[in-house]
């Protein structure tokens, strides 16, 4: 700590400096920032710096940014950002929450453990599904309902704006990069960045007139989320620097995709991106995935590639070193297209269509779209909102299925072309909806597979039943749906058996 600021020792030796008990005393220190640790609230306090990028040199702009920290973190953690207190009295007598005039500002949170943290549970074997689906969802609603949208007039979303922050990485990590593979990869990484952004333009200025710049977090990556009380508690927005914050949404979801990549979660960062989409229906931002991708992880190679010129401690520099190369091998892998594949699923409801193709795309990074969800955002309503249609009505006529199904197969068309593998979950009882699909994958040169589920009709009646107790799935197939679909589907013929993989949902 530097010793122009000696708030810091006397906040960790002396508990009479808080209004309230002290469990233990502890700091976590960053480049910007001291944390006190108490047990039961946390304090955050600015490090009288000016980095360029941010300025903290004077006592008015260190609580200028508590007060903005303090906005943004409400928005996804009300609960643990108590506010902004000064502390007051001298260097040698300071008083947290104090009266008086103001020695310095701190953000107050509550406490949570530091081994809360998704990283920390990724590290030890602890991240299951059971935290990724609600982080999806969290993550989802903050875009779609708390988060301004960049104004018409901004620079947020400009071409140039998006840009900026990617050349930046190239221009540190030029200057720090001495092995010459890792250098000849960078350039190749770098070329394809700018023949990316190219080709995205018109797609990038699209999504800022369609409201999808927005005032994000900005660093949403595993160790910013907290799992406390069985929810995911997301902290530690970006609040220095608005460019990096007011980004498009599909930025955000990039960062944290990103990560469960980086850690050997592809299965869960499958099932994270397919909640969010499934959630926010923005699958035309997925064609900007790979972009964002590439820049979220060259962004952490970057980190690694300063923690080498700022450290002489030889774990520190074997750590930096090799998440560097990890950084840059996984930016390589995420610019490199998949062979294209489009599978179906095909089946009775209650034949277990959803349970395999979430198996499925988790075990090949797959992006699923869902018939069930489609068909009502077709019709403008959440995917658990009952549209009391019935057999031949409403979102079940023959015409609003058509709809539905082709509404899909535009869907697929796109993400195929932009290298993404794609698994359709629907019924697909009649030929011709199988047909249109397979002559797309015919005519972008995509594999073709069909997965038909199976299961005895007396299981499927007790499935759809306990279903529609549990009311938790955007299905609204009942007896009756069952009963038509039994008695009017077309079954797969023989040239559709020789891509088609059966399988029996039954134990």
């Amino acid at each position: 700590m530097p010793t122009e600021f000696p708030l810091i020792p006397v906040l960790l030796e002396n508990t009479a400096c808080y209004d309230h008990a002290v469990e233990s005393l502890s700091c976590v220190e960053t480049h910007i920032s001291w944390v006190i640790l108490t047990g039961s609230y946390a304090y955050k306090i600015k490090k009288p710096v000016n980095l360029g990028f941010l300025d903290f040199s004077t006592l008015a702009l260190r609580q200028q940014d508590c007060m903005d920290e303090l906005r943004l973190n409400r928005r996804l953690a009300a609960d643990y950002y108590l506010g902004v207190v000064a502390i007051t009295g001298t260097d040698h007598t300071p008083r947290v929450n104090g009266t008086g005039e103001a020695l310095e500002y701190a953000v107050k949170m509550r406490q949570f453990s530091p081994d809360a943290t998704l990283d920390k549970l990724a590290a030890r074997g602890e991240l299951t599904e059971a935290h990724i689906d609600p982080l999806a969802a969290r993550i989802a609603r903050f875009h779609l309902t708390q988060c301004d949208i960049a104004a018409a007039d901004s620079p947020w979303g400009e071409i140039e704006t998006i840009a900026q922050p990617v050349a930046e990485n190239f221009q540190t990590l030029t200057t720090q990069l001495t092995d010459t593979t890792e250098f000849a990869l960078l350039s190749t990484l770098q070329q394809w960045c700018a023949d990316e952004l190219t080709r995205l333009t018109p797609l990038m200025r699209a999504r800022k007139r369609g409201g999808w710049i927005r005032e994000c977090h900005g660093d949403l990556h595993l160790a910013n989320v907290a799992w406390v009380d069985d929810q995911p508690v997301i902290f530690d927005c970006l609040e220095f620097s608005p460019a990096l914050r007011w980004i498009d949404v599909m930025s955000e979801v990039a960062f944290c995709y990103m990560d469960l990549l980086h850690r050997r979660e592809a299965a869960l960062a499958a099932r994270f991106l397919n909640a969010w989409l499934e959630a926010t229906g923005d699958y035309a931002g997925v064609v900007l995935l790979r972009y964002y991708a590439v820049y979220r992880a060259l962004v952490r190679a970057k980190v690694a590639a300063l923690r080498l010129g700022l450290s002489t401690d030889a774990l520190v520099l074997q750590s930096a070193r090799f998440e560097l190369s990890e950084y840059l091998q996984l930016a390589k892998q995420l610019s490199v297209l998949a062979a294209p594949q489009l599978w179906i699923t095909q089946g009775l409801s209650g034949s277990g269509k959803t349970t395999v193709s979430q198996r499925l795309l988790q075990q090949h990074g797959l992006i699923r779209l869902r018939s069930d969800v489609e068909r009502k955002r077709l019709a403008v309503l959440d995917a658990d909102i009952n549209s009391g249609s019935g057999i031949q009505t409403g979102l079940y006529a023959a015409d609003f299925s058509q709809r539905t199904y082709q509404r899909l197969a535009e869907l697929a068309e796109a993400l195929l072309k932009s290298g993404w593998q794609i698994i359709v979950d629907a019924a697909f009882l009649q030929r011709p909806q199988r047909d249109l699909f397979r002559e797309l994958a015919r005519k972008l040169r995509a594999n073709f597979q069909i997965f038909a589920t199976q299961a005895d009709p007396k299981v499927l009646y007790q499935r759809i039943k306990l279903r529609l107790e549990q009311g938790k799935d955007a299905s609204e197939a009942n007896e009756s749906v069952l009963a038509n679909q039994l008695s009017s589907y077309q079954p797969l013929e023989a040239d559709e058996l020789s891509v088609t993989t059966k399988i029996s949902s039954e134990p």
